[in-house]
């Protein structure tokens, strides 16, 4: 029997068999609409985000008359989007093992509730605040996992479960009243920015500087990786399409450091999220159990009989997935300012919804980091775009059910084709 942990080279990509080391397979012999066909799950959801954005863009201004990417918009894509994106990267390690959580709202409700408790009734100092919000989710995270791992029952239920507990033990530990202000250290976690080490004021040269590092460092990776899995027999992209879509996201990153100069640069959640992000996207394609985690959802039976512990994995990604609600959950409550009972509502259909749009499968086993991320900027983009132009909730919450079953029905075609 084949070695689980060596049937994939990337999580969701086969490897190329009967090539020796140094034999590349270059996909330089098919067209580049030939490729993007044949990879069109990856690439679909990047090409939709740039779509979105160059709508919004538009209308926006054809209707009102304002730019969509000014620098404030932008900064309050971060700030409004934040939880989202730190909780899909969880969210997608526990979708990609074949499993689901719908408690995280109710936990970063009840894990905000906790954090404005400690800060405002026992002036507990943030330094302090934030380790133990995080270690009061962990301790959720694990309570659920237990059930789920060792005792298999379904994670639908434990986490719905799950999602009525800590909704009503929010209620309860704040009384059904909000808790707040908070001191300025505590709204920092959510509402800051990165001090300009170069003392300018407009523009943020720190957030010029970091932004053209980044462009340099995705396109110096880019071409290591490329030239790495070539050097391994593994198939390549076509040298247009890498040039294409490297230039793009390296332009991107330039813009949004741009426009975040112009305002009052780096938001401390974007640093955050950018931190995250590079973590789990290590942990995901770089790392044993990042493999082992893809190996579950593909195929749990055959993951046991290579000797994985898929119960260990299974109970951590809840975990893991429980500190990043409790981060999330002490965000918003620092955005907001206030701990409120109703914090959280509806956080778990906005966090799984940037997972599925993102390209990961419902059945488990496959899904990426970057894909979560764009899934995430999908739906901020249009909860900011719809409400910039006045469309109502109703009508914001049928646009948004129906993208993700469009995304859903997506994946369904493709696996079937």
């Amino acid at each position: 029997m084949a070695d689980v942990n060596n049937s994939r080279l990337g999580p969701g990509e086969a490897g190329v068999g009967g090539l020796r080391e140094g034999e590349g397979l270059s996909a330089n012999g098919r067209s580049g609409a030939a490729y993007l066909k044949d990879n069109l799950r990856e690439y679909g959801m990047l090409l939709a985000l740039i779509a979105i954005v160059v709508f919004f863009v538009a209308l926006v201004r054809a209707q009102i008359g304002v730019d969509f990417l000014n620098p404030q918009n932008i900064t309050n894509l971060f700030l409004q989007n934040s939880y989202v994106i730190i909780m899909a990267l969880g969210m997608l390690l526990v979708i990609v093992a074949g499993h689901i959580d719908l408690s995280v709202g109710s936990v970063a409700a009840f894990t905000g509730a906790v954090a404005a408790v400690l800060t405002v009734n026992y002036d507990w100092p943030v330094w302090a605040v934030i380790p133990a919000g995080l270690v009061v989710g962990g301790i959720i995270g694990a309570a659920q996992g237990y059930w789920i791992a060792y005792w298999r029952i379904p994670s639908f239920i434990v986490t719905l479960a799950g999602m009525l507990v800590f909704r009503g033990l929010t209620l309860w530990l704040l009384g059904g009243q909000n808790i707040g202000p908070f001191p300025p250290a505590f709204q920092a976690l959510s509402t800051g920015f990165v001090p300009d080490i170069f003392g300018a004021d407009r523009p943020n040269w720190l957030a010029l500087v970091v932004a053209v590092v980044a462009a340099l460092a995705i396109l110096g990776m880019g071409m290591r990786s490329r030239s790495r899995n070539m050097a391994h027999g593994m198939e390549v992209e076509p040298t247009g399409i890498f040039w294409l879509r490297n230039v793009i996201m390296a332009a991107a990153l330039v813009f949004i450091g741009w426009k975040l100069a112009g305002f009052r640069g780096i938001p401390n959640v974007a640093v955050s999220m950018a931190v995250l992000t590079i973590l789990y996207a290590f942990l995901a394609e770089s790392t044993t159990v990042g493999r082992r985690i893809y190996a579950i959802g593909g195929n749990l039976k055959a993951a046991r009989l290579s000797g994985i512990n898929a119960d260990r994995l299974t109970f951590l990604t809840f975990v893991n997935m429980g500190a990043l609600a409790g981060l999330a959950g002490m965000i918003v409550t620092a955005r907001l300012n206030s701990a409120t009972p109703k914090a959280g509502t509806g956080f778990e259909l906005d966090v799984i919804a940037a997972v599925f749009i993102g390209g990961a499968s419902s059945t488990g086993g496959s899904g990426r980091i970057v894909g979560a991320i764009i899934g995430a900027f999908i739906m901020g983009v249009m909860n900011n775009g719809m409400s910039i132009l006045g469309i109502g909730i109703d009508y914001q919450q049928v646009i948004k059910g129906l993208v993700l079953l469009a995304a859903v029905i997506f994946d369904v075609y493709n696996k079937n084709k």
